[in-house]
Order: structure tokens, then sequence, then C-alpha cells
């Protein structure tokens, strides 16, 4: 309490400094009693404290909305939730369950919010780390939460203009202070300290009076008559003002104008108010301040080609500083552009504006790793549309970038305008192949981007028009590259039908002549190895596998390809993987797994087709290789199934493996074709309960164990069913030949398995019972029997007469053939034991006696002799092994 309440006189307070009144303890005559100060003890229930407690969170959730925080966001939602929790008892008692309406307002708005954040793509990558993880937390938290209340919030959308029970009791609360601050005022005021206050005391303290000013009555007569005038001026000083009482009035009037606010959704703010804050608020635009509609040129200026140019040299010098408004540029190019237009300044000029615009819509995107927004791209797409139309409409204007500055003919023809239309066209491709890659591929926006592919497939027409005309057969071959681009892996049902009309091209004859021209007149060798790779590609796809297989092996790509840049490698994995998907509709199983066997052991063909990403493992790439190889992903329209690949890889490596492994059963130097069905077989066979099979893989090794067996009726079944036709077979072009080709393959290896296995059990076998048993012509089983007898697969001879073959036992049986594999393991065992007695002598002399009792050992003469000899004799120890 200050020493001025304690003293009678001011020259006593005067005279002390701030140290001595907190170290002098005040007289005990002058202070106030407990009864003359005035301190009321409030007593609050439990529902007014947990409500307090519920509406101070949201306060501050609010705030944090505002500022967009979404980690504080997320941890005050957790509060949130424990004060909820804890409140649950108060609610289930006074509410009778029902959550207040203020907290559904509060859940309602943090849903509107976080859903809203989530839908702007464009804000969401812009946030940092810990913002973008918070917001992903909070979306998830927030929706799990908020079905405990669908019923408050769905009543709660229906009127959301209504009061919420927090207001009024707001309402009562906030009279019921004013009414105690009513009181106080009345009360007679005691004298103050002369000493003026440094700070003013808070305006939104509403309790300052009862806190700063006494209410004693008997302080008015301490004073005499000598200090009144004195008194009189410190009352005057130190009198609370009459405008305080205004303020709590106007802060009343701006409490009420926000629950208005609240209530009817949107209020209005009084002209006070405006006042106050400096008038309405004016929404900037980041960058350089631009006036509305931009000012090009003075009124007086007489407007020409040549003050066009100068003013567009001026637009573009700004390109590439710092702070420069991008969208302030499209503008003043939008506007200049209008002006020439309206001067009639000629279409050259206009093609030398569009391509500047064209320039600064590339620009337009800061990060060239991201993709375009829609709009600008769409921008771009009708402003190169516009240059192709200036271009064609006129024969002698020529717009190359080998024409300079200088040179530049604007006003009369013949025109010649600086710029290249080709790399325009070729960064625009690159944009909307990003685009592609930025949408979901699952989602309506990826069908809708796909249909502009129609638009760019159209321009790359028009551009290769220009082109011929104008452009150098290197320029050509670009352009018909890029039109290869969007052509080669699209299949042309016209293509497989022989009754066309006559005239009509097919996407086969076109890739012939544009790949042809490019063969011819390229420079450099990347066009024409990406033209070849996608021609083989067109091929395979519509099953023409003799011209595809020949023109891989007269170009020899496959023995520098790993020479190429990284697109050219990945498209030529996708070559090699249509080219044996194509083997294998044709039926050549061994020319179908020598295509995949590369690509599918590896165990990354996701990757290698650039079709995805597999999880990191042991830092293995960094971030900067990974983005990198983001985007060289390709669209997921131009995927390749993977379960159809790995499927029809480990068919045909069932065809090949199986019939192999039972002619060498007991052959102990037997190679893998395939390592990665030979795996999975041996795994199969090592479990000791096998279920049916479920994945497409089990199938296979169900089938390849069916296989082993001759029963090609139940390998049959596991390849082809039901649910292999709808995951794998269906996917192929002519699902019926491939189903009726995989039947007849399968029973042919499953003769020849059997033939295989079972010969030393047979001494003829007749032709008739393996057609029937096998379900196959006579004159198919016929050819394989004799094919099999002519490569000394099957030690038998042919009886025509008959119709059998009769086989010669010179096969051992099961046994024998295990006992001679015992003794060769056992003599080879003796001879290398005997080569290491040979070399290193015996442990006792001739005589019977240890070496230390008789003669003495014989040592080498040097340690490099003894280490000789032992190394050789390990030597010989692993060939005989081997």
């Amino acid at each position: 309490m200050s020493r001025f309440f304690a003293t009678g006189t001011d020259s006593e307070s005067d005279s002390s400094s701030e140290e001595e009144q907190v170290v002098r303890a005040p007289a005990p005559v002058y202070t106030f009693s407990d009864d003359e100060e005035e301190t009321k003890r409030v007593v609050r229930s439990m529902k007014e404290k947990r409500y307090e407690e519920l509406e101070g969170i949201i306060h501050s959730l609010r705030n944090h909305r505002k500022i967009k925080d979404y980690s504080s966001a997320l941890a005050s939602f957790e509060e949130l939730q424990r004060a909820y929790t804890r409140a649950a008892p108060v609610v289930q008692k006074e509410e009778n369950g029902i959550a207040p309406r203020f907290f559904i307002r509060a859940l309602t708005e943090l849903d509107d919010w976080v859903s809203g954040a989530w839908n702007d793509r464009d804000s969401r990558k812009a946030l940092s780390k810990g913002n973008s993880k918070a917001l992903t937390s909070l979306r998830q938290k927030l929706r799990k939460y908020t079905k405990d209340f669908d019923a408050e919030i769905s009543k709660f959308r229906e009127n959301p203009d209504l009061p919420d029970d927090d207001d009024e009791r707001k309402d009562t609360s906030s009279s019921d202070e004013s009414e105690d601050e009513e009181k106080v005022k009345e009360k007679p005021r005691v004298r103050r300290s002369p000493e003026p206050p440094r700070r003013p005391p808070p305006q939104d303290d509403e309790s300052s009076d009862s806190m700063d000013w006494g209410s004693s009555s008997s302080d008015s007569s301490s004073s005499s008559d000598d200090e009144a005038h004195g008194a009189t001026t410190i009352r005057e000083r130190f009198l609370k003002r009459t405008t305080e009482r205004d303020d709590d009035d106007e802060r009343g009037d701006k409490r009420q104008i926000r629950r208005n606010k609240r209530r009817e959704g949107a209020g209005k703010i009084s002209k006070k108010d405006q006042a106050d804050d400096g008038g309405e608020w004016e929404t900037v635009r980041k960058g350089a301040a631009t006036s509305d509609k931009p000012k090009m040129f003075a009124k007086d200026s007489d407007i020409d080609a040549a003050l066009v140019v100068k003013k567009l040299g001026e637009i573009s010098a700004a390109r590439g500083r710092k702070r420069t408004d991008r969208r302030a540029q499209l503008e003043l190019l939008h506007e200049l552009r209008t002006v020439a237009q309206q001067h009639n300044l000629g279409d050259a000029l206009q093609l030398k504006l569009r391509a500047a615009t064209v320039a600064a819509l590339f620009d337009y995107n800061p990060k060239v790793s991201d993709a375009m927004k829609p709009e600008y791209w769409s921008r771009l797409v009708e402003n190169v549309d516009q240059m192709v139309t200036l271009l064609l409409s006129f024969d002698d204007m020529v717009f190359s970038e080998s024409i300079l500055e200088e040179n530049e003919q604007l006003v009369t023809p013949p025109y010649r305008v600086r710029g290249c239309l080709l790399t325009a066209l070729e960064r625009l491709d690159d944009e909307f192949t990003k685009l592609l890659k930025e949408c979901d591929p699952h989602s309506n926006e990826y069908v809708e981007r796909l249909k502009d592919e129609v638009r760019v497939s159209a321009l790359i027409d028009r551009v290769c028009q220009v082109v011929e005309r104008d452009g150098t057969p290197q320029e050509i071959c670009r352009a018909y590259l890029r039109k290869i681009d969007h052509l080669y892996y699209k299949f042309d049902p016209r293509a497989v039908k022989k009754d066309l009309p006559p005239g009509e091209e097919t996407t086969i004859k076109k890739m012939e002549r544009l790949c042809k021209y490019i063969y011819a007149n390229d420079d450099s060798d990347r066009l024409r190895t990406r033209a070849i790779l996608s021609h083989i590609y067109h091929h395979a796809l519509h099953d023409n596998w003799f011209q595809a297989r020949d023109l891989l092996l007269m170009s020899h790509l496959q023995e520098n390809v790993q020479h190429s840049d990284p697109s050219t490698q990945i498209l030529y994995n996708r070559t090699m993987a249509n080219l044996g998907l194509c083997a294998f509709r044709r039926g050549n199983v061994k020319e179908a797994h020598g295509c995949l066997a590369e690509l599918m052991m590896t165990g990354k063909p996701k990757e290698l087709l650039a079709q995805g990403l597999l999880p990191q493992r042991q830092h293995e790439r960094s971030k900067e290789q990974e983005k990198i190889e983001k985007q060289r992903q390709m669209p997921f329209h131009m995927h390749i199934n993977l379960e159809l690949l790995e499927c029809v890889y480990l068919v045909s490596a069932m065809m090949i493996e199986i019939p192999y492994m039972a002619a060498h059963e007991f052959d102990a130097r037997r190679r893998m074709i395939s390592k990665t069905f030979y795996q999975n077989l041996r795994a199969s066979e090592r479990q000791a309960l096998v279920g049916p099979p479920e994945s497409m893989r089990e199938h296979a090794v169900a089938a390849a164990r069916a296989m082993r067996r001759g029963d090609w009726r139940a390998c049959l079944n596991f390849i082809v069913n039901e649910k292999m036709n709808a995951k794998v077979w269906d996917l192929m072009v002519g699902a019926e030949n491939v189903r009726a080709m995989l039947g007849r393959l399968i029973r042919e290896e499953s003769l020849r398995t059997y033939l295989f296995t079972y010969a030393h059990v047979y001494a003829s076998l007749s032709l008739r019972s393996l057609a029937d048993m096998f379900e196959l012509p006579r004159q198919r089983v016929h050819s394989l029997v004799s094919k099999m007898i002519i490569n000394e697969e099957l030690l038998a001879s042919l009886d025509d007469p008959s119709e059998c073959a009769i086989l010669h036992r010179s096969e051992p049986t099961r046994m024998q053939a295990l006992a001679l594999q015992l003794a060769d393991k056992v003599g080879n065992l003796v001879d290398s034991n005997e080569r290491i007695f040979e070399k290193q002598g015996s442990f006792f002399q001739r005589g019977g006696a240890p070496r230390g009792e008789g003669r003495q050992r014989e040592r080498p003469r040097d340690g490099w002799g003894r280490r000789q000899r032992n190394r050789r004799g390990r030597d010989d120890e692993r060939q005989h092994e081997d």
C-alpha cells in the first residue's frame, strides 16, 4: 500500500524515495482495516469452471487458426479433448449428455478450417514439414473425434445463427459486473498519491476501480483547510476521467457487435470503429505495387512498331530480377499486345509479343520441378496455338532462333521474327506430363487433365506442318519424335483388321513413316535410338513379333544401351517388357522368358519401368536422387501392369524349368534357368502344410508342382481360372486366344515332363494312348516324341507300324542313380585324401615310431616354401570338391 495513504501530509510523500516506501512500514494509525477494504470472494460452480476452461482453449484455438499455426492448433485440440473429458460429468448432469452449443460451434469451425486447408493444394505444398505433418494428424484426429458428435454438428449446421449458451452467461455476468462497478463508483474516493503514475492502467481491466481506488468515507475529513487548494489540484490530476466510462461503454458496444457478428454470420462494423481503424482494409498483392490498368505510353506519343519493341525490351529486361512481379509482367504484355492490335502494327509484331508472353508464362512457375497451374497451362496452349495460326497464315513469315534481333523484319514482308516454336512446344509437352503426374491417377481430375492430350496432339500436328515448311531436317526429327511419343504406346484396333478402306493410314504405317525419316536424317544418336525403341514397342503392341524382334537385333541396342541417358534406358526397359508380352501371346515361351528375365530377376521392375519408387533401404539414395527419380516417372495411363508381367514371367519359367528339372533330376551339376522361380518352388516344397493358392505367385507355384506330377488338368486349372482371368489374362488383347494357347502349351510340356519322369518304367509307349491321355492330336504327339529322340533327350525308337515308342532301358533307376551319386562323392573324397597324404606325408614313420622319437622332422628351408605347399594342397582339395 502506498505511503500516501499512511501519512497525512504531501511533503512527507514528496521527500521519501521509492526505496524508502518499500523499506518503511506504514503507520498503523492510518491503515485501512479488513472491514474497510472491499475484498469480495467469488464462489463459482463446477459448471462455470469447466466451461470457462473450455472457452479459454477455444479462444486460443481460434488465435492459432488466424495465423495458420497447425502445430499449436493440434496441441490445443488435444488439450480441448482432455478438458471436455474432465467436463463430461458436468455435461451429463446439467445438459443431459448433450454437448454445449459453443463447443459444437468450435468443432464445426475447426472442421471447416481444416477441410479448407487440406483442399488448398498449393498452400499445403508451401507448408513446412512440421506444419504439414501437424495438419495431417489434426485432420485424422478431428475426423475420428467428431464421429461422436455427428448428430449435434448436423443440427448445428441447420441453424448456425442461433445464440450459444455461453453468450447468455456472458451477458448476465457482464450486467452483474456493471452493477458492481456502478456501486463502486458511487462511493467517495480517497486521496491519491501526488506522484503521477508512470503508465496508465490497462483499458481492458474492468475492475480497475476497485483495485486502484479506496472507498473509505473518513478520509475526506482528514485534510485541513490550509491544504484544500493543493488537494483540489491533486484531485484534478488524479481524478478518474469521465471518458473512461465512455470507453467502457464503447468496449461494451464492441463486444455486442462481435456477438452479433458471430450470431448472424457477418456483422457490420460501426463508422466509429472504421474511423479508429483507419478505414477499410485493402488486399495487397505480393511483389511490386501495380495499378489496375498499367500505363504503357504517354498520351501524346506516336505509337509505332519500334516504340512497342522498345517497351517490350524494357518489360523483358525485368525477367529474372529479384522482387519482380510475374503476374504484373503478364498483364503488361497483354496490354502491350492490345495496344499493338488497336494501332494495326502488323501480325509479325503480334507473333513477337505472343512469343514473349509464352516465355513469361514459363517463367511464372518459380520451381522448374513443380507443375504449372492448369489455368496458366491453358493460356500457354492458347498462345502457342495463336503463334502457329499466324505462321500458317503467312508463307513469307519466318520464325527462327537463328535470326538476330537487329535483323528482324516486323513491318514489311518477308517477315523475320526471332524465336523458336519447337522449344516452346517441347516445354509445353513437358509441362503437360508434369500436370498428369501431379494429379491423383484414380481421381476424376486425372481424367479431365488427360482429355487435354487431344489438344496437345493436334497442336503437335500443326507445329509439324510449320517445321516441315521452314525447319531444318534436325528440327523436323525433333518434331516427329514428339509426335511419336504420343503415339507409340496406343493400340490401334484398325491395325489388326484386314479389310481396311484404301488410303486410310493406320498408326503402324504412320509410325513407320515418321521413324524412317528419323533413321535417315538424324544427326544425334539419341533421337534415332528413341525412335527405334518406340517403333519396336508399337510393333510388339500389335503382335508383330517378327518385325519387332528383327528390328531389335539389327539395331544392337542391347550392347550399348547402358551408356544412354536415364529416360532412354527407361524406354528400353518398357520396350523389352512389351516385347516379352508379345512373344508370350504368340506362344514363344523361351523368347518371352529371355526378354523378361533381366527385368524381373532384379526384383525392382517397378523402378526400372519408372512406375514408382520402392521404400528406401539403408540410405541407398538421397533426397535429391529421390526427387530426380520422381521427375522421371511415367504418367499412369502409360504404365504396364506389373502383376501381368510377373505372371507371364513365372508361367514361362515354369514351362521351361519343370521339364528341365525332370530330365536332369539326378544330375549334380544341374543349372537353374530361372532363379526367382526356383526359389519360389523350393520355398513351397519346404512348407509342412501347403494350403490352397491365393495370390498369383502361389497359383504359378501350385501349377508347377502339378506339372511335375504330370497332372496337366490341375496345372491348367491353377493357371486359367476365374480369379486369374480377372487379374491377368483378360487384360491382354485376344484373351480367348491366349487361354487356348496356354492350354496347348501346358499339355505339351506336361507330356514331355511325363516322359522324362516315367520313361524308365515302361518298355514301350503307345502314341495313341499318350494322345488320349493329354488330349493332343496324334501327329503332335508323334512330333514331340520324335524331337525328343533326335535331341537325345529320350532314349527310344519309333515303330511306325504299331505307332509305339520303344524305350531303351539304359537309364538307371532312382536307387541306382542315388547309389552312383554316393559312390562318386566317396571316390572324390578318397582321392583328395590321398593327394593330401602324398603332399604332406604321414604322421608316423615307416617303422611306426613317432617323428619326434625317431629321426628329426624335415623342415623346409624357409617359411615361404611351407606356405607354397599348403596353398597348392588347398587348391587341389578345392578342385576335387568341385
